[in-house]
């Protein structure tokens, strides 16, 4: 079982950038498709990027395209997930929560089986 440990939250800017990470422990990631979601006060929990196992194929929704980037070291110092976030606007404001899944590599939140605690992302206009 993996344990996920996300970091790197924070208030910023409109404009500005932040990178989040998300460190596992218990088992190497190299085994897991991952994600990143969001939820915003009072909305549901939405996809934001996926990355396969092996970091050679990545998703995106429609609303960050070009200006986040989610990546993944799997070497054993690091077994964590990324999620550089760029010229972040005010609607990105949300808790930002890392996911992992053994088999499934899609934007369907239950398929997930594994969650950190999340951290919040604050964007001031």
């Amino acid at each position: 079982q993996v344990q996920l440990v996300e970091s790197g939250g924070g208030l910023v800017q409109a404009g500005g950038s932040l990178r989040l990470s998300c460190q596992a422990s218990g088992r190497t990631l190299s085994t897991y498709n991952m994600a990143w979601f969001r939820q915003a006060p009072g909305k549901e929990r939405e996809f934001v990027a996926l990355i396969n196992w092996n970091g050679s194929g990545t998703t995106y929704v429609d609303s960050v395209k070009g200006r986040f980037t989610i990546s993944r070291d799997n070497a054993k110092n690091k077994n964590t997930v990324y999620l550089q976030m760029n010229s972040l606007k005010p609607e990105d404001t949300a808790v930002y929560y890392c996911a992992a899944s053994g088999y499934y590599n899609g934007v369907n939140r239950r398929e997930y089986g594994y969650w950190g605690q999340g951290t919040q992302v604050t964007v001031s206009s």
